[in-house]
């Protein structure tokens, strides 16, 4: 499906993030895995599967570093054809109300799910205006649509999400760029995680059409649309795949 094109994936070294660049690599896609950390294991799996793939990385909050992400992927293969603004800050903030987010972790949430997406988008426009073509799809939270207490800062930036991508979509389209959200519901991926509160799972299951817990892989086959020529006629979408947990 994807033979021949270029994806960047940002926080492609662990968690959700590495279902994404599996899925993309077993489509023939070369990979970029930018990440805070070395994405070299990523790498590897990537070229197992056939894929030619290289490690970046890069401070999605950085201006310089999103900028030099570009650069080493024009450099390495000579095009851009899709960004995957997967990176997030999640798994290590606060959960509480709202007295005990700090204005610092609330700027953080903020530097890294808003800001690191538009920067991603900023530093990869060039490139794809210039081919007059290219995918970009942000990641949101079905947090957003629950309006989930207790993590204020997060659901807030992922509605930002949703705001980022239309704007984006209408600024970008006349250069055939797409610009779509995909929206999870709740991966229990990370087992420290998910040990500190097991009860959300089986209450999102049992509100679920599908009465199971959500996987990583259950994100692939949407993000595979979204970046290939399937959806060429589509942006300023908004995908969830929550296995009916939620309609709109």
């Amino acid at each position: 499906m994807l033979d021949g094109q270029v994806v960047i994936v940002t926080g492609g070294a662990g968690g959700i993030g590495n279902a994404y660049c599996r899925g993309l690599a077993a489509e023939g896609a070369s990979l970029v895995i930018a990440d805070l950390v070395d994405g070299s294991e990523m790498v590897s799996e990537a070229e197992e599967l056939g894929a030619k793939a290289i490690s970046v990385q890069v401070d999605v909050s950085d201006v310089a570093s999103t900028e030099a992400m570009a650069a080493a992927t024009v450099d390495a293969f000579g095009r851009i054809d899709a960004l995957v603004n997967n990176a997030a800050f999640y798994l290590s903030l606060t959960q509480g109300p709202m007295e005990e987010i700090s204005p610092d972790e609330w700027d953080k949430c903020f530097d890294v799910n808003v800001k690191g997406s538009w920067l991603c988008a900023r530093a990869v426009a060039p490139t794809m205006r210039a081919q007059k073509s290219g995918k970009i799809v942000n990641i949101a939270s079905m947090t957003v649509n629950d309006g989930t207490p207790g993590f204020l800062h997060y659901v807030a930036s992922k509605a930002a999400i949703w705001g980022l991508t239309r704007s984006l979509a209408r600024e970008l389209g006349d250069d055939g760029i797409s610009v779509n959200t995909l929206t999870p519901d709740y991966i229990p991926h990370d087992a420290d995680y998910a040990a500190k509160q097991p009860h959300v799972d089986g209450l999102i299951i049992g509100r679920r059409a599908f009465k199971r817990s959500q996987v990583p892989d259950d994100m692939v086959g949407t993000l595979l649309y979204l970046v290939s020529p399937w959806s060429d006629f589509v942006t300023g979408q908004n995908i969830w795949v929550n296995g009916g947990s939620g309609f709109h």
